[in-house]
């Protein structure tokens, strides 16, 4: 693109506001009887598990093998099945907002706006898997987070790693890669049954796991949910309600291999006459390998069918996409030879979208073919004093713009056992999506958008330098400080004062500090907090003719901090709350709003639990994303749950 001076620069910088309510949470906590300090030995409870056991939970999102999370050198936050359990949460997005280090945005009942640090506008530079399944959309390089969903209650843990993790993950992994995996089925053995309901939202769901001959173990799950929908800033419905089926299954053998799938089908109110529809199926095969000497092989094999159906105003037609991915990975573990461990691995993908376009809306041409091909290596090298060095490169082919190369090196020391210090540098890729090549309007000439046929990849060389540590017994840390410089981003440009093209003549840095802290005071009563700062510096070049400006990149909070209290009460009763507060948004404006959630569970017996769930309970209704008087508005809620666990 040419280059020139640079334009007007808009700074987000904002102080970090006091957490005066983590006092307050503080003290509530401790107001609760003395005798809550007897251990418990139910499932939810924190008896038993300590902090060295959360710092050796292994992980697999960062270097692409098993490691500790004390080793692994990255800015990682574990989500536990526990976690999810006790924050009473009912979906996936839900349950990322107990990472720290996550931007999650409530935008209407079923649409969600998710990143890491920063750039949730633009809402394409995160990496999202579910058991190894990758689930952006190659529509426009994000998530369709309404179409995506597990069984909670199957969930083992969710890996969230801010910042790039391209030389594992590929295109996408840019601020971010959010790993969710599942627990296997022998771990799911019995019958589950969940019955749920509220002023917002009903919900039910059943899981039965048994065994498969000699070495084998499956389960079989359904759920469904319906949404009561939003209100608008104005007082008129949003008209988003929205329900939701699921079906699926998983089967595990003992020689390695995995078969698992999922089917959906949901209804979106809107307020056009039609609903919309969304619905798919996905299947993946998975076989892992134990090889003579210590090295392993994996292998993985999915595919991916969804269909979209958005119908606009009346006689303006409907938007359908029935899109079909197909994807093969395969990966090898070597033994570590001398200093060195290599993991490499090669993949390709291939994504067929089939488009029906309305008469103001197209994707031309409406069918099209989109391949990605990759090769990788990464190497761990022990260069003695408990010191280490990780070197990767990926390399990467997709059909927009040919060889894409996403290169990682990262350094880390423990100086103690229970301190680790490390430091990075990566360049990630985001390579164009269909919403930027093929998107013209109206469908036929002549056009006010027409593409962006010569849209590149966007581009981000990152730094960071981070710390991991447990000082104390029953105290642990981690800090994270990052520089972030874009280049590419997406633009819209004004071409002879008649059409407009995408293009990439917007660029930029984002710098931060984020991090999180768990403090087990008594055997049963746990406290967590973290929190991120975010100074992000946009511009378009000086010979940029954009005219929606730098807010359609990034519109994000400078700050957010949340404090998590987690309790075990005599008389087999556990209660949780937490406190999040997330600073103002500049463009469109969203005032600054602070949310309280608390969870009171009782367990008459190890296997049935009862629980009651209250979301925003300070009562003011707020914006999380979107401009008013359009934008939805979150309400308090409450939500009873029973959970049968046999």
């Amino acid at each position: 693109m040419p280059s020139g001076r640079r334009g007007p620069t808009r700074d987000v910088a904002r102080p970090p506001r006091p957490a005066a309510l983590a006092v307050a949470l503080a003290a509530l906590s401790l107001a609760m009887p003395a005798a809550a300090q007897v251990a418990d030995l139910r499932p939810e409870s924190l008896a038993g598990f300590s902090l060295e056991d959360l710092g050796n939970i292994e992980i697999t999102s960062v270097s692409g093998r098993a490691e500790p999370l004390s080793s692994a050198p990255a800015s990682v936050y574990v989500i536990t099945n526990a976690d999810i359990r006790r924050a009473g949460v009912t979906s996936l997005p839900e349950a990322l907002r107990l990472a720290p280090n996550l931007e999650v945005a409530r935008v209407t009942a079923s649409t969600w706006a998710i990143s890491a640090r920063g750039m949730n506008n633009a809402d394409n530079k995160l990496q999202v898997l579910i058991d190894g399944r990758i689930v952006y959309t190659p529509l426009y390089s994000g998530v369709l987070w309404d179409a995506q969903d597990v069984l909670l209650e199957d969930i083992d843990r969710i890996e969230v790693i801010s910042g790039p993790g391209g030389t594992l993950w590929g295109s996408n992994a840019v601020n971010g890669v959010i790993n969710i995996i599942t627990r296997s089925a022998a771990e799911t053995q019995g019958s589950f049954v969940e019955v749920g309901g509220g002023d917002q939202e009903q919900d039910v769901a059943a899981r039965y796991g048994a065994k498969l001959g000699d070495g084998g173990h499956f389960r079989l799950y359904a759920k469904a949910f319906h949404d009561d929908g939003t209100q608008r800033v104005n007082g008129q419905s949003a008209m988003d309600a929205w329900k939701k089926a699921q079906i699926g299954f998983r089967a595990d053998w003992r020689n390695g291999i995995t078969v698992q799938g999922d089917a959906y089908d949901g209804r979106l109110d809107q307020v056009f006459p039609d609903d919309q529809r969304i619905s798919g199926a996905n299947a993946i095969f998975r076989w892992s390998h134990a090889l003579a000497g210590g090295d392993s092989l994996q292998v993985q094999a999915y595919a991916d069918h969804s269909e979209l159906d958005a119908p606009g105003r009346p006689g303006l037609g409907t938007l359908s996409e029935r899109l079909d991915i197909y994807d093969v990975e395969l990966q090898y573990n070597m033994r570590a030879i001398g200093p060195h461990t290599l993991t490499w691995g090669t993949g390709y993908r291939l994504a067929r979208d089939r488009v029906d376009n309305p008469p103001v809306l197209a994707f031309l041409p409406a069918d099209v073919d989109l391949a990605w091909t990759n090769v990788f290596v990464q190497d761990v090298v022990a260069l003695g004093h408990d010191a280490t060095l990780t070197g990767g490169v990926r390399a990467e082919h997709n059909s927009y713009t040919g060889f894409e190369v996403f290169p990682t090196l990262r350094a880390s020391w423990k100086p103690a056992a229970d301190t680790l210090l490390w430091a990075g540098a990566s360049r990630a890729v985001r390579t164009p999506s269909r919403l930027d090549r093929d998107l013209y309007s109206p469908a036929v000439p002549p056009y006010l958008v027409a593409g962006g046929p010569q849209f590149r990849s966007e581009t981000s060389d990152v730094l960071e330098l981070g710390l991991r540590a447990e000082p104390v017994p029953g105290l642990s840390y981690a800090l994270t400080a990052f520089r972030h410089v874009y280049e590419h981003l997406r633009s819209v440009e004004l071409i002879d004062t008649s059409y407009f093209v995408v293009a990439n003549q917007m660029e930029g840095n984002a710098s931060g500090v984020e991090g999180w802290v768990t403090w087990r005071v008594t055997p049963t009563w746990k406290l967590s907090a973290g929190g991120t700062t975010l100074r992000q510096r946009l511009n378009l070049r000086a010979d940029s003719t954009d005219i929606t400006g730098v807010s359609a990149a990034g519109n994000d909070p400078s700050n957010q901090w949340m404090l998590r209290s987690s309790l075990d009460l005599p008389h087999e009763v556990d209660v949780d709350m937490g406190v999040r507060h997330v600073a103002a948004l500049p463009d469109p404006a969203v005032p600054a709003y602070t949310a309280l959630d608390a969870r009171i569970a009782w367990h008459p017996r190890p296997d049935i639990e009862l629980s009651v769930t209250g979301k925003n309970l300070f009562g003011t209704e707020h914006v999380e994303f979107g401009a008013s008087p359009g934008a939805s508005v979150i309400p308090r809620a409450v939500f009873v749950n029973l959970a049968v666990r046999l």
